[in-house]
């Protein structure tokens, strides 16, 4: 029975180990505790652990527990100075930290939120040119396709004229030749009727 009753409480107390270990503690309660090589006051000082410093426990005890701290030193400490809550000065300087974290994230983000408000400003000034641009390149080739046919209207009219004053050139020429032609003509006929006279009044 006392070999159970010794199984059974070996088992208890690994398990109770078991379940502890790893856990992070916190000193707490004075300023500095010893951490000694051993689990007792007789034992070699190896170490000073400040208040609010975090260590894991290796092995947990009533009076003693082994740990380790940030470096990875290990030494047994006085259970009583030991505590799972994080020190309200150690949670103050979380909060302090935390709240420098947001305080400049906020000021990246209002940086941000200035940036684009210049962008959107720079965007909103070129859709407007933009537009100004599209709408005088609207005016531009209505005005070009006016002055196209307006062009094209001249060169019809030039043709015309061109047209006329050869038309007109064709009949003056035809006028006087046929004018020289009857003046010829008659003078011809004139001549040979003066013929005709004199050589009447001879005979």
């Amino acid at each position: 029975m006392r070999a159970k009753h010794l199984i059974l409480t070996c088992f208890f107390f690994f398990s109770i180990t078991t379940c502890i270990y790893a856990k992070t503690f916190y000193v707490s309660g004075v300023n500095q505790i010893t951490m000694r090589t051993g689990p007792g006051l007789g034992h070699k000082v190896v170490d000073m652990v400040s208040s609010g410093v975090k260590l894991e426990i290796l092995e947990y005890r009533k009076d003693w527990s082994m740990v380790r701290n940030s470096t990875g030193k290990t030494g047994w400490v006085l259970t009583r100075f030991l505590t799972e809550e994080a020190p309200k000065s150690l949670l103050v300087e979380r909060y302090k930290q935390e709240n420098e974290r947001l305080a400049s994230k906020l000021s990246a983000v209002e940086e941000t939120a200035r940036t684009l408000e210049v962008q959107n400003k720079e965007l909103t000034e070129i859709a407007q040119k933009y537009k100004q641009l599209k709408d005088a390149s609207t005016g531009y080739l209505k005005l070009e396709i006016k002055h196209k046919a307006l062009l094209e209207q001249s060169r019809e009219q030039e043709e015309r004229i061109q047209r006329l004053e050869r038309s007109i050139k064709s009949e003056v020429k035809f006028a006087l030749l046929s004018g020289a032609g009857v003046f010829i003509v008659g003078l011809i006929f004139g001549m040979s009727t003066r013929k005709k006279r004199r050589g009447s009044l001879l005979s």
